[in-house]
């Protein structure tokens, strides 16, 4: 057998590795060896025999007893009724109701005086926390100082619309007078904005206004007429007087090129001639009109109304009306008679239409008196309506 296992163990170690097959052969022949080493076999276990007694034939097989009842399962311990669930229990155990001795807090005199370190403790703490308070404080309030001085910055808008304070016509006279200060003498102007619409035909607002002591201004004045008419105007004191051949120089654009009058009248008969310049006077506000008076058969009076000091207004695309009422250089005094004279006859040009409660009421919203290079100052319609009424009177006189 150790011939044959060497002789096994050589051929494979010569031509295969070792493998599985080769290790459970060695195995095997070690088993072997062991077993033929020891020749007294192992001791067997005590065996004691079973017998069972004869099984009975059928017909004589007992009926077996009925097993015994099961016995009863122990009840469940009670478990927690809720307050509810305790309503529809029966028979409940009695239990004895428990008492608590009541607690009582204890007074400040029953307390234990407490030691002076807690009280010195205390103190302590509660200096702290008043200048910790303090502190605070004041740290507010420098920040609340910081930034009140901090500038605003630039693109925040200020709220500089204040409310306009209303003058006193003659106090507004004063300080239009006392704040022309340019090398020339200005013009006092008047800017009115109405509460109509220019927009609407009926709400139009147009007139003329003689004013007392005049405009300031040279009036240059072209008068449209022939034969008597045309004499008078002359002997009234017009600048340019023509017919035919007038409407013809004006046609052919030599008059008005030089701008040699300022305002044009004409007699009612000659007013279908003055078709032919209507696109030149028209735009350049010359042209006669029976509403401004400058349309008349008289035409003497015409001119010398012109020549002493006749406006002409008319309100814009925005409802505001824009006039001159004399210079810088005029009293006081004929400043607020013209301004008078003009509120007079703005309110004969009221439009029918605008029914209010009063004559002022929703027709003049505000009234500004200002010079030609100065600022203007809001004027109340109370004072307004008292220089109005004053020219009235004078009128009357």
């Amino acid at each position: 057998m150790a011939a044959f296992h060497r002789v096994l163990s050589g051929a494979h170690r010569r031509h295969h590795p070792p493998s599985l097959i080769s290790t459970l052969l060695r195995l095997r022949l070690r088993l072997l060896r062991s077993s033929s080493s020891s020749p007294s076999p192992l001791p067997l276990p005590d065996v004691k025999p079973v017998s069972y007694s004869p099984k009975p034939p059928k017909d004589e097989e007992e009926i077996p007893a009925p097993a015994p009842a099961p016995a009863p399962a122990p009840a469940p311990a009670p478990a927690a009724f809720t307050r509810e669930d305790i309503r529809y229990v029966k028979d409940l155990p009695s239990v004895s109701p428990v008492s608590y001795p009541s607690r009582v807090a204890p007074l400040p005199q029953d307390k234990p005086e407490a030691p002076p370190e807690l009280h010195q403790e205390r103190k302590r703490i509660e200096k702290d926390a008043l200048l910790r308070k303090a502190r605070q404080e004041e740290e507010e309030v420098a920040q609340d100082l910081n930034l009140l001085l901090l500038p605003f910055p630039a693109l925040l808008k200020l709220d500089s619309k204040k409310p306009k304070l209303l003058l006193d016509l003659q106090e507004a006279i004063r300080e239009v007078k006392s704040n022309a200060k340019r090398n020339f003498d200005e013009t006092v102007e008047a800017h009115v904005n109405l509460g109509v619409d220019g927009r609407r035909g009926d709400q139009m607002v147009r007139g003329s206004a003689v004013l007392p002591h005049g405009t300031g201004k040279t009036v240059r004045i072209a008068v449209f007429a022939e034969g008597a008419a045309a004499d008078e105007a002359r002997a009234a004191g017009a600048d340019i007087v023509g017919g035919e051949e007038l409407v013809e120089e004006i046609r052919k654009g030599k008059e008005v090129s030089k701008l040699n009058f300022d305002k044009c009248i004409s007699t009612p008969s000659f007013m279908p001639r003055l078709g032919k310049i209507s696109k030149i006077l028209g735009p350049r506000g010359l042209m006669p009109n029976p509403r401004l008076g400058s349309v008349t058969s008289d035409v003497a009076v015409a001119v010398r109304a012109a020549k002493h000091g006749r406006i002409d207004f008319k309100i814009d695309k925005t409802a505001i009306v824009h006039v001159g009422l004399g210079k810088i250089s005029f009293p006081e005094d004929s400043i607020r008679e013209n301004v008078g004279a003009f509120m007079n006859a703005l309110l004969l040009a009221k439009p029918a239409g605008l029914k209010k409660t009063s004559k002022y009421a929703g027709y003049v919203n505000s009234f500004t008196l200002c010079s030609t290079m100065g600022r203007g100052y809001p004027v109340s319609i109370q004072s307004l309506s008292i220089a109005a009424d004053h020219y009235n009177k004078l009128q009357l006189k």
